[in-house]
């Protein structure tokens, strides 16, 4: 089986990051594409990248970690939107919590679940 290495290492210019789910702004009410992921093997708490469209690229893309709330990778978004995606996050903490540990096991259900602001 011949599988191009950038699908193994999840990326590949223009796909988000092996085993994130983006969710399109009509489900966030949000104005940029948010990420979301189960925890997988990572060793860090719960976290969302952010992408201002569908389409990655990676000096536009963003990672917040949620507990604390702060910018850890990326050019970051304007104070207007770091405080929508506040809020955001505080509307569905449980849900991405859930999602990311495995309790939400699918990502349908989490998706289903999310609430827009």
């Amino acid at each position: 089986m011949n599988v191009h290495p950038s699908i193994l290492d999840g990326k590949a210019q223009g796909q988000a990051t092996f085993g994130m789910a983006n969710l399109r702004t009509e489900r966030t009410g949000l104005p940029f594409i948010v990420f979301i992921s189960q925890r997988g093997g990572a060793e860090h708490d719960v976290r969302v990248k952010i992408s201002p469209a569908p389409k990655v690229r990676a000096e536009e893309t963003s990672t917040y970690a949620l507990r604390p709330y702060r910018c850890t990778d990326g050019p970051g978004l304007t104070a207007g939107e770091e405080q929508l995606l506040a809020r955001w996050i505080e509307r569905n903490m449980d849900v991405l919590v859930e999602y990311r540990d495995g309790t939400i096991a699918f990502t349908e259900d989490a998706i289903d679940r999310i609430k827009p602001i």
